[in-house]
């Protein structure tokens, strides 16, 4: 039923892209729908083929293959022109993940502990702390030496390109870790809903759903932007991150909420990780094929939300245990964000 939802929100979003005479405001709405509707099948195809092929190789498709929307959306962007929304968009989904998210599984499993407290292993949280960490390093460097006009800020393009394959080896060191550790969450203990030929066709169905999807979504965002006062930073790190995250992530509150504590975190910390880690950096070298170039220099501002962020998710999920009150705290921090993005 979800999917034939989907394929409709997918029609709709192309029809309302080349209809004359049609709002770019409809033709937004519904290209966001189907953006987010895309991203869940993507993530619910490479869940099915997991149960096949087991949690490895899932754990490689997932680092390859999960934020297929989040990447198309910012080659166009970048296509376009539009550096603030490919930039924000990738900060936000590693921010909507890492404070919106996560906060929601963290309320939703200590709920549902009897003394309050969700627990969970603490070697992934504290391993993705790291890699975030690592790519705020990058990152902060950058802002500092933009800031102070030195000789290296003349350089920033470099500079990212030789971080990007630095960042990519750390992380590929850590996939091959995670991979072979046998530290991978505990399967979700529920049958496969499709065959392994079905899953592969669906997942291949929505990669080029996803290309078309956010080749439409970019189109339609300026125009909307500028009916509705709404800021390039707003619609980067709130809308696209929500649409292509949240959803997809729901799974992680529900398990959450059924007690799956080890899984629900491992969903979203391993999808931070990989943003910040494998897919910011990928799209940096990706985007020397692209009308612009994309570095990790970014807005003071963003840099200041990106570093907290990583402190503050260390701080709560380090020790393996968290509060209603930690989460509450996650979700509240991600609403003082988006309020600035909304002024930026």
């Amino acid at each position: 039923m979800l999917l034939v939802v989907v394929a409709a929100l997918i029609v709709l979003a192309g029809v309302t892209r080349y209809a004359s005479g049609v709002s770019r405001i409809v033709a937004f709405v519904f290209a966001t729908l189907a953006l987010a509707g895309v991203a869940w099948v993507v993530s619910m195809s490479i869940e099915q083929v997991g149960h096949r092929l087991g949690p490895a190789i899932t754990g490689v498709m997932q680092a390859t293959l999960a934020n297929l929307p989040e990447f198309f959306v910012v080659i166009f962007a970048l296509g376009a022109g539009e550096t603030v929304i490919a930039q924000t968009a990738i900060l936000g989904s590693i921010l909507v993940n890492a404070l919106l998210v996560l906060g929601m599984v963290i309320i939703a499993g200590a709920t549902r502990s009897k003394d309050g407290v969700m627990r969970f292993n603490p070697k992934l949280p504290n391993d993705t702390a790291t890699l975030l960490l690592v790519a705020s390093f990058m990152i902060v460097l950058i802002g500092l030496t933009h800031s102070a006009g030195d000789a290296a800020s003349s350089h920033s393009e470099t500079i990212s390109i030789i971080g990007a394959g630095v960042i990519l080896a750390v992380y590929g060191s850590w996939l091959r870790q995670y991979l072979t550790s046998g530290s991978i969450a505990e399967a979700a203990g529920e049958p496969a809903r499709l065959s392994l030929t079905a899953s592969l066709v669906l997942l291949g169905l929505a990669g080029v759903a996803s290309a078309f999807v956010s080749d439409w979504f970019v189109n339609a965002l300026h125009p909307t932007i500028e009916q509705l006062h709404i800021s390039q930073a707003f619609a980067g790190l709130v809308i696209v991150s929500i649409a292509g995250n949240a959803v997809e992530h729901a799974a992680g509150v529900v398990l959450a909420a059924k007690g799956r504590s080890e899984l629900a975190i491992s969903i979203v910390k391993n999808s931070m990780s990989q943003i910040a880690a494998f897919l910011y950096p990928l799209l940096v070298l990706v985007s020397l094929l692209t009308a612009t170039r994309l570095t990790f220099t970014l807005a003071p501002v963003y840099i200041g939300a990106l570093i907290g962020t990583a402190v503050i998710v260390w701080q709560i999920t380090g020790d393996g245990e968290a509060t209603v009150f930690e989460g509450v705290a996650l979700v509240a921090t991600f609403v003082i964000l988006a309020t600035f993005a909304a002024f930026e």
